[in-house]
């Protein structure tokens, strides 16, 4: 079976709830997303337990601070043993270079990507905090300040991912939230798109919570997601 595309956002209250979710799926068929409040509540300590368990985890806190306070996080969090972790791009160049130098001497340094534009945002809400331009042109340009500053990939919507497929290496990782099943209600997200579509226009891995978590059965939502990208073989 090739790696699992598919990080199941936990975007849960506490471990207990998390604990139960992931129990519930296969850890050889999706990575597991911890994000702000799950890790404010349970600690560093659901990490481990959930790594413990089998899982990759994508430890999803964006920071975004001054270079040395960031360096610092993103070690830490490489000593838990986590996948992937994600910096703000707005903190700027010399932030991502101290990241990327914090953990590039981990025996197994994780992934590290960058936010662009949460998926939140529109048009207005650039507007709203003094960004100029379109959310597409901000994407491009910090996800190519990103690159330019060593890191592995970015967190983006999926409407983006053909425009930085065409700027950007092919091996820079891309991670888009933004994903719901065909049909499934966009819910509190502006800039979506279903499974199929996004692997399509090369995204590399896909992060989906409500469609899975708040299934009756997490595991078979997750194989019907499967089947929408790779087909009935899976």
């Amino acid at each position: 079976m090739s790696e699992p595309r598919i990080i199941i956002a936990l975007d849960v209250a506490d471990a207990r709830d998390a604990l139960e979710l992931a129990a519930r799926v296969d850890p050889a068929r999706c990575r597991l997303k911890v994000g702000k409040e799950l890790f404010t509540r349970a600690g560093p300590a659901v990490v481990e337990q959930l790594t413990g368990k089998g899982f990759s985890v994508f430890l999803d806190l964006k920071y975004h601070d001054i270079p040395n306070t960031v360096a610092g996080a993103c070690l830490a969090a490489a000593d838990l043993g986590v996948w992937m972790v994600n910096v703000h791009a707005q903190g700027g160049r010399r932030m991502m270079e101290a990241a990327r130098g914090a953990v590039a001497g981990c025996p197994q340094p994780p992934l590290l990507v960058a936010v662009t534009l949460l998926t939140s945002l529109g048009q207005d809400d650039l507007l709203d905090v003094g960004l100029a331009g379109s959310p597409l042109e901000n994407v491009v340009r910090l996800a190519r300040l990103a690159r330019d500053s060593g890191l592995d990939g970015v967190v983006c919507s999926p409407h983006e991912i053909k425009a930085l497929r065409q700027t950007l290496p092919k091996s820079f990782v891309l991670v888009t939230p933004g994903i719901r099943p065909a049909g499934a209600d966009a819910q509190d997200q502006k800039r979506v798109m279903t499974a199929a579509e996004a692997v399509e226009r090369g995204s590399t891995y896909l992060v989906i919570g409500r469609p899975i978590t708040q299934a009756d059965d997490p595991m078979a939502a997750l194989t019907a997601i499967e089947k929408e990208i790779t087909g009935p073989a899976v």
